[in-house]
Order: structure tokens, then sequence, then C-alpha cells
């Protein structure tokens, strides 16, 4: 007798501190009853959305268990510190954007919550998140709905005054923006794959945030990085993306470092058409951007290495690879700019200087962006004549009497080899 109430008292509390299986049709009434702590667990089948969580819980999926908007709103609501949502699989959310339909969405005040390894199928946003910290989104798998124009859809991952939170680890594809933060601080974005859409990352007003070791392919741009200050964007890859594979658009007091861009490929109209004109693919645009680090990046085989323009000032460019690219550098200014800092400047696929005593400085400085560089960007078909006598005549002559040569792009220090390894290209 003693050894079954033993047993008996063993499973109830089993039952108290373990999960609360909750079959489809029950979550309402399980979310309703649930106490602070609790684990409630989806068992396969599919369970109706629309559902509010109002207490620090955790609630996860079966294997086979769905939770289904069923085109309407939002799939799932949080509304409480403290909550995690995991191994959960969740679609069908409502496409009003205005309504800011989602399949996750967080709301203001609901700090803490963790949202671990679900699979979202989003027509409107995937998750948004709104005036929370110290959020952790990671190792989730978020794909928009392809059936909706893309200006129809709602970004992957939607941040909207969030400060010191995590965003790892995700795949996201096929919605709007992979990742979009807005007016958002002192957060880190690390190792996220994002492909197929139209910004894979796409920062607005946010500011001392960390991008590090995140990877876009085949978006309309890679990295978005507009009307920010002090970033620390480190490690991430853009490959194939299409316009431009780093944006830096009224970016200040940032550091850009150790990034790649290659194969960036032309702007084309609607439906993948004829190139747009002045759509060359660029590796690396910086617009009205100050007082910036640009270092250790690599920008490979695209139309364009790196686009200078619109006042763009003060910053250091130093210790990049620009290899193979039709035009290494557009510059468009009137203002000298000098791209070295501390004797160690910038390698370039296509200098023709030397390097006397073998300390891996090309003994001569590179301009990049010459008359005739003007000349081919005005004039692209007279790129057959690139290497011909007559314009490396033009390039002596440019040299020898300063006076003919327009202001423009110099490194006084180029670097000999690459400063960093390009297995990126390989």
């Amino acid at each position: 007798m003693k050894a079954l109430l033993a047993l008996l008292l063993f499973a109830l509390a089993g039952h108290v501190h373990g999960a609360i299986p909750v079959a489809p049709g029950d979550l309402d009434e399980a979310l309703e009853n649930a106490e602070p702590g609790a684990i409630l667990e989806l068992q396969p089948g599919l369970h109706p959305g629309g559902v509010r969580i109002e207490v620090p819980l955790i609630l996860r999926g079966q294997e086979g268990a769905v939770l289904d908007g069923f085109g309407a709103g939002n799939v799932l609501e949080v509304a409480a510190s403290g909550v995690t949502a995991r191994d959960l699989h969740l679609r069908h959310d409502g496409a009003n954007l205005t309504d800011t339909n989602s399949v996750i969405f967080v709301e203001r005040g609901a700090d803490g919550v963790r949202l671990v390894n679900n699979r979202i199928e989003a027509r409107g946003f995937g998750i948004w998140l709104s005036g929370v910290q110290r959020a952790l989104v990671q190792n989730n798998e978020i794909s928009g709905d392809p059936t909706l124009r893309s200006q129809d859809r709602g970004n992957g991952i939607h941040l909207n005054n969030v400060r010191d939170s995590i965003i790892r680890g995700n795949t996201v594809w096929e919605a709007r923006d992979g990742i979009y933060i807005d007016i958002s601080n002192d957060n880190q974005l690390i190792g996220n794959k994002l492909h197929s859409q139209r910004y894979g990352i796409h920062y607005m007003f946010s500011h001392r945030n960390e991008v590090i070791g995140n990877r876009t392919r085949d978006n309309r741009t890679g990295f978005a990085l507009m009307s920010s200050r002090d970033l620390d964007v480190r490690g991430n890859h853009s490959f194939g993306d299409q316009g431009y594979g780093f944006l830096l658009n009224d970016l200040n007091n940032s550091r850009i470092e150790d990034n790649s861009a290659v194969s960036i490929r032309s702007q084309t109209t609607p439906g993948g058409g004829t190139a747009i004109r002045g759509g060359e693919g660029k590796a690396m645009f910086v617009y009205n951007a100050q007082h910036n680090v640009i270092r250790g990046n690599v920008l490979a085989r695209t139309d364009i290495g790196i686009h200078l323009t619109a006042g763009s000032s003060g910053n250091e460019i130093y210790e990049n690879a620009l290899v193979g690219n039709r035009s290494q550098v557009k510059y468009v200014s009137n203002r000298p700019q000098e791209w070295s800092v501390n004797g160690r400047g910038n390698y370039w696929s296509d200098y023709m200087g030397w390097d006397m005593n073998a300390d891996g400085i090309g003994d001569l400085p590179h301009e990049p962006n010459d008359a005739i560089d003007r000349v081919l960007w005005k004039y692209p078909n007279a790129r057959v004549l690139f290497n011909s006598p007559a314009v490396q005549l033009l390039r002596w002559i440019q040299r020898e009497f300063p006076v003919l040569r327009p202001a423009g792009v110099k490194d006084s220090a180029p670097l000999m080899r690459p400063p960093r390894s390009l297995e990126v290209l390989q």
C-alpha cells in the first residue's frame, strides 16, 4: 500500500512539473487555465490559431502538431514576459499588413520572449516584435507566400523599438525583407541566412547594433544599412544579390569590416527583363555616409566594386580587396579622396605598379577613377579599348601632368597581395 501511494505521489509530481499535453482544439482552454511556469505541449494534429499567451509559460509542439490561423489575424500573440514558444509549426496568418497580421506577434512589454526552432509559413509578417527587450529569436525557418506580390508580403522578422535582443541562426526566404530593424538599438543579428526577397537585412534609424556572420543571396539587395549609426558589421557575405551587396545610405560612425560581396547582379525590369539604365551591380554603394571605417572587405566580380557619391566623406577605406570588377571604383565628386591609412591601402587586381623594395606596398599610387574611367562610365562600349596603347598613353599623360587629372580616389599605398583570403571567390 505504501509503495502504491509513493508511486501515485511520484506520478502526480511528474504531472505538475512535466509537460501538459494539449489535444487539438483544447489550446484556448489550456492557456486560460495555465499557471505561470507551465509547459504546454501540442499533440499531433491541427490546432486552431488566433490564441494569446498572457502568463509566462512554455508552449512547444510535438512532431505533426500544426497551429493554423486559417488566413485571418495573428496565429499566436504573446502578451507576457518570460514566454517561450519552441518547436512549433505555425501557418496561415492573415495578409493585412496595415493591421500587422503576423504568425507570431509579440506585444509591447513581453520582455525576455524566446522564439526557438519554429517553422513559420507567413502570409503577412513572420515574427513581429514591438517594444520588447532581451528577446531571443533563434533557429527559426520562416517563409513568405510567393503567390503574393513582394510588396504585399510582410517581413520575415520585424523589429520595432526592440532593445538588447539576439536574432541568431534563422533562415528566411520569400518574405518582403528578411530581417527589418526599425528604431531598435543595442541588438545582435548573428549567423542568419536570407534569400530570395527584397532586402536580406534592412536597417532604419537603429543604432549600436552588431551584424555578424550573416549570409544573403538572390535578394534585390543584400544588406541595406540606412539612416543609422554605430553599427558593427563584420564577417557577412552577400553572393548573387541584385543591385547592391552592401548599401550604406546615411550610415555614420560605423565599422564595415571583413565582409564580402561577390557577383552582384545588375538591376533588371520587373520579371527579370532588360537591365535598368544606371542599375549596374555594385558590391558596395556608399551614399551620403560619413566617418565610417570600411576595412578588410572582399568586393569582387561585379560591375562596380565601390560606388561612392552624394557627399560621402571622412570615411577610412583601406585593406579591402577589389578583385575583377568591371569598374573597381565609381566616384562622383570634385573632392579628392585618399584611400589609405597609416601606409596601408587596398589590394587592386588591376594594379599595374611594382614593389622594388619588397615591402608589400606598391611603389606607385593607384588612381582607380581617372578621366579614362569617367569616359568608360559614360560610354561603356569604349571598354574594348581599355588596354589599348592609346588609353595607356593618356593615363601616362595624366600622371605626368597632374593639372589634367580630375579630382578622384587616390590610394597612395596599394597592397601587392590581398590582406585576407579570397576563398569566398571559389
